[in-house]
């Protein structure tokens, strides 16, 4: 008990980071990394973005896709179901054909098979790329686009795209399918749409 008590503590990865809910990309930033990968031939980092866009999975889920989890035969597939490993619960997605058409082209540059990782790791200790991993990535994009570190995370991916669709919709039902939530009160502290709401509300009425 004494040398467990007396042990060097490890000091937490995310520590001296803020930890919180995390901002959407807008459009426009979206748009501006596409451009960007494109222009420079950035394959692997154009596909990894818009199916972390149009995916709306938890960087864990992410980061764990398997060909055969997002392929018929050798085609993309415009849907795809994976199993969430927080929740243990099936989640679909859609997968547009601009994304399905980045995914295409990284499969083939890098000529993956079915059983392979979408993303491997180019670390010899782990044969996916790892959450930290996707984590320093999307640091790095958001540096690119000249936007605060402090501000996005991975789950900035997440919340994009569902963010929108509720802008667009106020179908919040349809929002907690896409999320994977099994409460809808969930997706409500998720999105923090109540507070939006609010404001959008007090800034439609004068007095």
């Amino acid at each position: 008990m004494e040398s467990i008590a007396n042990a060097p503590r490890r000091e937490a990865w995310n520590k001296g980071k803020i930890v919180g809910q995390k901002a959407p990309f807008k459009i426009k930033d979206i748009w501006a990394l596409r451009v960007r990968f494109q222009i420079e031939n950035r394959v692997r980092e154009l596909a990894l973005f818009n199916l972390g866009i149009d995916g709306k999975l938890r960087g864990c889920d992410l980061v764990s896709l398997k060909v055969r989890d997002i392929c018929h035969g050798d085609q993309v597939a415009s849907r795809a179901v994976v199993m969430q490993h927080k929740t243990h619960r099936p989640v679909q997605f859609e997968i547009t054909p601009v994304t399905r058409d980045a995914v295409q082209k990284w499969i083939k540059q890098s000529g993956l098979k079915s059983d392979n990782f979408l993303f491997p790791s180019r670390m010899h200790d782990s044969p996916h790329l790892g959450t930290r991993q996707y984590a320093r990535i999307l640091e790095g994009w958001v540096e690119e686009l000249g936007l605060d570190p402090a501000d996005y995370g991975t789950h900035s991916m997440r919340r994009t795209k569902v963010t929108l669709i509720y802008r667009r919709t106020k179908n919040l039902r349809a929002v907690q399918l896409l999320l994977g939530h099994a409460k809808l009160e969930s997706t409500v502290r998720y999105l923090g749409i109540e507070v939006d709401d609010a404001l959008e509300i007090a800034e439609q009425t004068e007095v």
